[in-house]
């Protein structure tokens, strides 16, 4: 067997061991952790002044947490999350694939041109220069990200720390994630 062949399996059999290793201490760790509720913390200021409460979810912005990412922006933008809210809601409506169609396999929406365009058309919607809601978009996604790193970092640790892991695999895991090779950080 060549070099690069066993280089390669090794490199293969070292990331499998590594994913099920994340795996089992991911379902272990959500068998140990009670699951969270909403608490003092929980509570942001709208513009406004008034509280507004965001169930404690916090993230990506992903599919169920975006009434999160409406209050972000109220906040940044000094605009109320009620209209933010529809100006978003507007956008996906207007850019909603048509039903049964998908994207070509292998292939994924260009998502610079989708900011872009999310950005213009929030900035119309709102009244607000499209350089701030850009900017504002950009603030709220690299924060995501360092949340979804220090999460990631604090259960690599834990791993470690309970034998599951080594360091070097470990950082090794991280590597990856920062450079793009596996998802579950920021990218």
């Amino acid at each position: 067997m060549s070099r690069m062949k066993r280089i390669t399996l090794g490199l293969s059999a070292g990331a499998l061991a590594l994913g099920a290793g994340l795996g089992v201490t991911g379902m272990a760790s959500a068998a140990e952790t009670p699951s969270p509720s909403a608490t003092a913390s929980a509570e942001a200021t709208t513009p406004d002044g008034s509280a507004a409460t965001h169930g404690g979810i916090r993230g990506g912005h992903k599919g169920g947490d975006r009434g999160q990412l409406a209050a972000d922006l109220a906040t940044k933008l000094g605009v109320e999350e009620a209209k933010v809210t529809e100006a978003l809601q507007s956008f996906r409506d207007a850019n909603k694939p048509a039903e049964g169609t998908k994207p070509a396999e292998g292939t994924k929406p260009d998502r610079s041109a989708r900011d872009a365009a999310l950005a213009k058309s929030l900035a119309e919607s709102l009244g607000v220069e499209e350089s701030k809601v850009t900017a504002a978009l950009e603030e709220i996604r690299a924060a995501g990200q360092a949340e979804r790193a220090a999460a990631l970092k604090t259960r690599l640790d834990q791993a470690v720390t309970d034998g599951k892991l080594t360091q070097a695999e470990a950082d090794a895991v991280t590597k990856a994630v920062e450079s793009g090779v596996i998802g579950g950080g920021g990218r």
